[in-house]
């Protein structure tokens, strides 16, 4: 059997490379041009932004909260929401008050009312002088720069992926935006004139999984704002691992019939120490590692199949002057984007 000459397989590499950049800059471009979402997401109606306006003016979690009442200095107080959503602090009413997704004159008329009790039309002014301490939304998985968002004004997905670099070449096919409760005032029903938190089940926690290739189409439900406290995970395909005897060792994800021969021409083909004969697949199945022995000459004269890989496969291409491994290579898996999200740098959308 005739070898071929390397320069082919360096030709293989070139014919055979998957488009995934272009990809992702396709997606970044198309960005601009997706329409808006007036639909329903999993159940879910998305938000308007005369809802994510509104909203904003609401009292949230992390808030400077000033009340004052007009001629009088004992009475006023500035303070932020305890854990459950209580003013912290107005226990010297002699009664709690529910500050959580209240307006600034609903709070007013409701501390008014209480202070009317021990003085004679009281005057309350109340203000929210900081919200700069809002929940950020955090954006992470396949994008170039995981990042938080501390967001100021209506802002939509596209725009946050572009914000945070693009999509990286590990993309999968699908996005998730998960909404924990509380967090946000979207969709919370008015509790003006209530002493007590809006029932739980007027906000529960909600999961949105948008397909990738809705959202480049357009697709108006796939392409939702995105509020505080929102995460946002733009999911990775599991990766393939090509190492050894190539021009450039990588993880290539595992999206389509990924063959053997295309994983070693994705990664740069075959180096000039490396043996095309010598190309070794490793499979992890249960317990144990199976260990497929593949020939890329044979494969490329059509005599021996070439082989579809599996996510987390690791192909080896065996490399003049090393000895034949005796066990499994071990390699470490990190999730691009993962980990504690106080550690990814803060943006202001404003």
């Amino acid at each position: 059997m005739e070898v071929p000459a390397e320069k082919n397989v360096g030709d293989l590499s070139r014919t055979r490379r998957p488009r995934v950049k272009l990809f992702a800059i396709a997606f970044i471009l198309s960005c601009f041009f997706v329409t808006g979402v007036q639909a329903q997401v999993n159940g879910y109606e998305l938000p308007e932004q005369a809802d994510l306006r509104s909203s904003s003016e609401r009292v949230h979690y992390g808030d400077v909260i000033d009340v004052d009442v007009v001629g009088s200095i004992e009475f006023d107080w500035r303070g932020s929401l305890t854990p459950e959503g209580f003013l912290d602090g107005s226990d010297q009413l002699g009664v709690e008050i529910y500050g959580l997704c209240r307006t600034e004159a609903e709070l007013a008329k409701a501390i008014g009312e209480h202070y009317s009790r021990i003085l004679r039309n009281p005057e309350v002014v109340v203000r929210i002088l900081d919200r700069s301490n809002r929940p950020t939304a955090l954006v992470t998985g396949a994008v170039q720069n995981p990042a938080r968002f501390q967001i100021r004004r209506p802002v939509r997905l596209n725009e946050l992926i572009v914000l945070a670099g693009g999509l990286t070449d590990m993309l999968g096919g699908e996005i998730r935006v998960f909404r924990p409760p509380n967090l946000s005032c979207v969709g919370r029903p008015s509790s003006a004139g209530a002493a007590v938190p809006v029932s739980a089940s007027s906000n529960q926690p909600v999961s949105i999984d948008i397909r990738i290739t809705d959202l480049l189409a357009g697709i108006r439900d796939a392409n939702p704002y995105i509020l505080s406290g929102d995460v946002v995970t733009v999911n990775e395909a599991a990766p393939i691992y090509v190492i050894g005897g190539v021009n450039s060792p990588q993880a290539i994800p595992s999206r389509g019939d990924l063959t053997v021969s295309r994983a070693v021409a994705t990664a740069g083909g075959v180096a000039r120490n490396g043996i095309e004969s010598a190309v070794t697949v490793y499979r992890r199945s249960g317990g144990t590692t199976k260990v497929i022995e593949m020939d890329l000459r044979a494969i490329d004269a059509e005599s021996a199949e070439d082989m579809t890989l599996l996510p987390f496969d690791i192909v080896e291409v065996g490399m003049r002057g090393n000895e034949k491994r005796l066990f499994p290579p071990v390699i470490m898996y990190d999730r691009m984007g993962m980990g504690d999200g106080k550690l990814f740098p803060l943006r202001i959308v404003d």
